[in-house]
């Protein structure tokens, strides 16, 4: 109780009036001064967590480490390894940060769909999942035969990549040219039904 009097009595005394306030005033600190910290010659590897078990390297300003790829969007290759050995198909998404690519109608993985509306059913899909590119090898389609990839420069000074075992040249203008203007047709068809 004498508590209780004690506080009611300081409250009293306390004036709220705008010139004697202290509410709404920044609370003056004194300085801190702390030690200057040598920083490393060498950073450190900065690391980006993905998932529990696997870390990917990143650089320095913290967006992870672009692979380069033996395989590009548009070629056929032949899968060498995992359960869908042997198959043939066409690559429409490459992962260069963690060297994934995702073929057509190849690794099929069933997915459960919550439904997003009452009344509307949920849904068991199939999706295409990503094959580590060292799992696929560039295909011949006319020598129906898998190999590895080789680089030369054409008389005219282009940089091509070429099958080592047929001697098939790749990267054709004329391929690039399809594979653009697919794209460009998917992309007009996915804004005109969203």
């Amino acid at each position: 109780m004498a508590a209780m009097a004690a506080l009611q009595s300081s409250m009293a005394t306390l004036s709220l009036s705008s010139s004697n306030s202290f509410f709404g005033q920044r609370l003056s600190l004194p300085s801190l001064s702390f030690p200057q910290v040598k920083s490393p010659e060498k950073p450190c590897l900065i690391v980006v967590k993905l998932k529990r078990w696997e870390r990917k390297e990143c650089k320095e300003n913290s967006l992870p480490v672009l692979h380069k790829m033996h395989v590009k969007v548009g070629d056929t290759i032949q899968v060498i390894a995992g359960d869908d050995k042997g198959k043939i198909g066409e690559i429409t998404k490459i992962f260069r940060h963690n060297s994934t690519v995702v073929v057509k109608e190849i690794n099929l993985k069933t997915k459960h769909v919550k439904s997003r509306e009452e009344g509307e059913p949920g849904q068991i899909i199939k999706i295409e999942a990503p094959i580590h590119s060292s799992n696929v090898m560039l295909y011949s389609k006319e020598k129906n035969i898998a190999s590895r990839v080789g680089h030369k420069v054409l008389d005219d000074g282009k940089k091509v990549r070429y099958l080592i075992k047929t001697g098939e040249i790749i990267d054709n203008a004329e391929d690039w040219k399809k594979v653009k203007e697919e794209s460009k047709k998917t992309e007009v068809a996915a804004t005109t039904t969203s």
